[in-house]
């Protein structure tokens, strides 16, 4: 079957046929998670795993007073290593609602002196570039920006398109990744706030999406017409050096604090005329591209299951609300389709014909998988002591199928 429709009434009647095919399928008691996810497993309540990994993070990461005790012991830490620089504190920042209240928390509620650092994929909407300039000149931020040349963005793209696999965005990852750890050693800052909640997004599953900088770099030169010279990459050599030589610590406050995610958009319009953006990601075209178009189209993945099951987890969410909520189709906007083909110059035809291509996984190309599984006792120490995130550590060092 295509995966191109010819109207969104085509792909309304698509959507509703698919999801009268799914009841069959197991879903969590707990969540809207199927049997259909690789790597799914259920236990004897029918209780999904990824509802214990969040489980066991809420363990780890309680939140209330324990969360803010700990967190304010972390910033005292923070302002002491960081007393002799102009900035203590690293913020990755997309426009989005969580990076943006990461702003907020650090300045304002913390007295933190923090750096914000954007990536620019140059695809971001018009909404989030000026969120990110709305928030960081009210609060008297600096902002250290990267910006991708792009044409050879796009080409990475076109690549990940023509090679077969669903990693459409992973060089905004990486690249974001690595900018941060450049500008953390350019200033001598040792410490990166990182906007990810597990109770507000959820953990994506790891049959989803893989990425590392060496899986992306042979994408590119099997599929590529150029060299990606002016994205960062996340080199596992590179990775090593951030972490084993300058200790650049992962802290994720949002982790550590309780964050209600619609009290901060409320408070983000309030003081500082944030815009909110329609939905989760899509803040950026290109990724809302992915998870509203490419995603559900192609693979048949709909996004939405996994942040509507963290919510559920967290109780701010009922699952019958999420259940009803997920019959609707995801939206995209005509507009985007037509950037994405011109930008990446593609006739309808070629477009078709990648959305219709034998499917791949980064199984098919070389990468650091098995290196990091290797290395899962190594990495286990270094998300102990906040040099990597437990993210990666949970999602890239178990062998596959694991988790």
């Amino acid at each position: 079957m295509s995966n191109i429709f010819n109207s969104e009434a085509e792909w309304e009647k698509h959507w509703q046929l698919r999801n009268k095919s799914r009841e069959n399928l197991q879903y969590c008691s707990r969540c809207v998670l199927d049997s259909s996810i690789k790597g799914v497993t259920f236990d004897d309540q029918g209780v999904c795993n990824y509802c214990k990994i969040q489980d066991d993070l809420g363990k780890d990461y309680p939140g209330g007073k324990v969360g803010e005790k700990r967190f304010a012991k972390l910033v005292e830490e923070i302002k002491e290593k960081g007393k002799d620089n102009k900035y203590d504190v690293i913020i990755g920042v997309s426009g989005g609602a969580d990076s943006s209240y990461m702003l907020h928390l650090a300045k304002v509620v913390y007295g933190l002196r923090p750096l914000a650092v954007h990536f620019d994929n140059t695809w971001n909407s018009t909404i989030a570039t000026m969120n990110i300039k709305k928030v960081t000149e009210a609060l008297d931020i600096d902002l250290y920006t990267h910006v991708v040349s792009n044409e050879e963005f796009d080409d990475s793209c076109r690549s990940i398109l023509k090679s077969g696999v669903p990693d459409l965005e992973i060089q905004t990852d990486l690249a974001l990744a690595a900018t941060m750890n450049q500008a953390a050693e350019k200033y001598n800052i040792k410490y990166v706030f990182e906007g990810h909640s597990f109770r507000s997004e959820g953990i994506c599953p790891s049959g989803w999406f893989y990425m590392d900088s060496k899986y992306l770099n042979d994408v590119q030169k099997k599929h590529g017409r150029m060299k990606l010279k002016s994205l960062p990459h996340m080199w596992l050599s590179s990775q090593l050096k951030w972490m084993l030589f300058n200790q650049v610590k992962k802290i994720r406050p949002l982790w550590i604090l309780d964050y209600d995610k619609e009290k901060c958009k409320k408070l983000l319009t309030e003081l500082y005329d944030w815009e909110w953006y329609g939905g989760h990601h899509l803040e950026n075209r290109m990724t809302a591209f992915l998870h509203s178009y490419f995603m559900p189209r192609r693979w048949d993945i709909d996004q939405r299951a996994n942040g509507f099951s963290g919510t559920i987890r967290s109780g701010f969410m009922t699952r019958e609300d999420a259940m009803k909520q997920l019959k609707e189709t995801p939206k995209i906007d005509e507009d985007i389709i037509d950037m994405v083909k011109k930008r990446l110059d593609l006739t309808n035809q070629e477009f078709i014909d990648c959305m219709n291509l034998p499917k791949k996984s980064y199984r098919d190309f070389k990468s650091y998988k098995r290196t990091f599984e290797i290395m899962r006792p190594f990495f286990y120490i270094m998300a102990k002591q906040d040099l990597i995130p437990w993210s990666f550590y949970i999602k890239y060092t178990a062998k596959a199928g694991a988790n």
